[in-house]
């Protein structure tokens, strides 16, 4: 017989056991789908959305082996990412990186390591202005000092007006960590609207939804290839129900692919002076010009040429990135800004609100100085660059004309030219039927489109619905990154799924 002491404690551990087993029933989430910030429910990114999911999903069967799709292959167009396209990378701005990161391999004068010397030499000046000489160490919140340096002579080359002061210069996690920023700064609530240009690039409207506050759209003009109407810019300031306190530019545009005009900014530069706007110009694709006849020109450009008033007194922060261009080097996640005429006073806030993220990836950093200063004529690497740079941007002209001449060519699409950037955003018109069946499944007609263009080509693009249009528009996004075979392969695959789709509906 068990001693009385081992029942006691026997029952204890029984009650015990009861007590967890009716807490654990009890208890529930803390964090659920109904106590969550609501503002996070509302952000909506259709680059990374539904159709983009089922791609992967796609991808990992035919990986495994599957034979039940009629491809073999997923075209991704769906994002700007140009290294995972299979773009190479610049050789001169990974040595430069890697040299930062491991200096062992540079070289020296007692050793002949594997990375040039020009490039040793700048990962060297690079280091020099770095905590402990390391880009592991923490840099200034704004940035390494010396490559803030090169940013503000680099504008100040590629403007050929006025001097930049690198404390207006702010680097970044991205051209987006910036973007966000400014953004959370300019608005408090729901009372205060953004002018953003529609189609749009989703970062814009995921930020508005994530911060409470209010897109003002102002439409591109699609008739004149995808440009900026004053007029229009007029309406939407006029009939919005709130007011706007920024209006957002995106040149070359994402995703509608138009440079804008000299005289254009200068309108949109006028416009904002007259209604006391600041300007965010998102400017990351400013090495991407295609069209013959166009060029880009810098919001800060035009704007010190207006003169005054507008050069003091407009406000304007400036956007750039290492993940577009000829680089591509979007993993790094690397960018800035430049702010112009911003009160003191909110720059000082601006300085505590990034202090309060630490600082960028300082290699991502280093990747962007090798943008703004990168070899010259006479240095070791520069003939490499300049073969490497020249050929990226010779495939993207190339892609740019073919996929615009391809859509032009099918009943039912058309397409702007694609004179910058990395995108097109073609026109598409759709059968009644098809809409109809569209709704019937409850799906955007365009939505719709693009899903069975996947199921049935492999080709992955986003629905125009996911960047805004005007209503009973559709459209859809492409990027013309991949190589140059795949974009042949993905134009004649396009073309039989169209047409297949007009003879089955129509």
């Amino acid at each position: 017989m068990a001693p009385k002491g081992h029942d006691n404690e026997e029952m204890l551990q029984r009650n015990a056991s009861k007590v967890r087993q009716v807490a654990s029933a009890a208890r529930s989430k803390v964090l659920t789908i109904d106590s969550m910030n609501e503002r996070v429910k509302a952000v909506q990114y259709a680059v990374r959305g539904p159709i983009v999911i089922r791609a992967g999903e796609i991808e990992n069967q035919l990986k495994a082996g599957s034979t039940e799709f009629p491809f073999d292959e997923v075209i991704k167009c769906n994002i700007g990412d140009a290294h995972a396209m299979q773009q190479k990378p610049i050789t001169y701005l990974r040595q430069v990186v890697t040299g930062t990161c491991y200096p062992d391999l540079m070289d020296g004068e007692n050793n002949n390591g594997v990375i040039p010397k020009d490039a040793s030499e700048q990962a060297r000046r690079i280091l020099g202005s770095c905590g402990g000489g390391s880009v592991g160490a923490y840099s200034n919140s704004a940035g390494v000092p010396v490559i803030r340096e090169d940013v503000a002579k680099y504008i100040e080359k590629r403007d050929g007006i006025g001097n930049v002061d690198p404390e207006n210069i702010v680097l970044s996690t991205g051209a987006s960590g910036s973007i966000t920023t400014l953004l959370k700064m300019l608005v408090n609530g729901p009372q205060d609207g953004i002018m953003i240009p529609i189609p749009q690039y989703p970062l814009y409207s995921a930020c508005l939804a994530e911060f409470n506050a209010t897109v003002v759209p102002y439409y591109l003009n699609e008739e004149t290839n995808w440009s900026l109407d004053l007029e229009e810019l007029e309406r939407a300031y006029s009939e919005s129900d709130v007011k706007p306190k920024a209006i957002c530019i995106i040149n070359p545009g994402n995703p509608t692919g138009q440079v804008a005009s000299y005289e254009n900014i200068k309108k949109v530069l006028n416009f904002a002076y007259s209604r006391g706007l600041f300007v965010l110009a998102d400017e990351v694709y400013q090495d991407n010009v295609y069209a013959e006849g166009a060029k880009f020109h810098s919001f800060r450009k035009v704007l010190l040429e207006m003169g005054e008033p507008y050069a003091s007194e407009v406000e304007l922060a400036s956007f750039h990135s290492t993940s577009k261009g000829y680089m591509g080097e979007c993993g790094f996640r690397s960018g800035y800004m430049e702010i112009l005429n911003m009160d003191p006073d909110v720059k000082a806030q601006l300085v505590k609100l990034i202090s309060s993220r630490l600082c960028p990836p300082v290699p991502g950093q280093a990747a962007m100085d090798v943008v703004v200063n990168p070899p010259v004529p006479g240095d070791d690497s520069y003939e490499l660059y300049i073969q490497e740079r020249t050929k990226v941007l010779a495939d993207l002209k190339y892609k740019a004309k073919l996929v615009a001449d391809t859509f032009n060519a099918i009943e039912g699409i058309s397409c702007q030219p694609v004179q910058g950037a990395m995108y097109a955003f073609p026109n598409i018109k759709l059968p009644e039927k098809f809409i109809k069946e569209a709704g019937q499944k409850g799906l955007v007609p365009d939505a719709y489109y693009c899903t069975l263009l996947l199921e049935q080509t492999g080709i992955c693009v986003v629905a125009g619905s996911g960047f805004r249009q005007k209503a009973g528009s559709w459209h859809f996004r492409t990027t013309i990154l991949p190589p140059k075979e795949k974009m042949e392969k993905f134009a004649k695959l396009f073309t039989e799924f169209h047409l297949g789709i007009l003879a089955k509906y129509e």
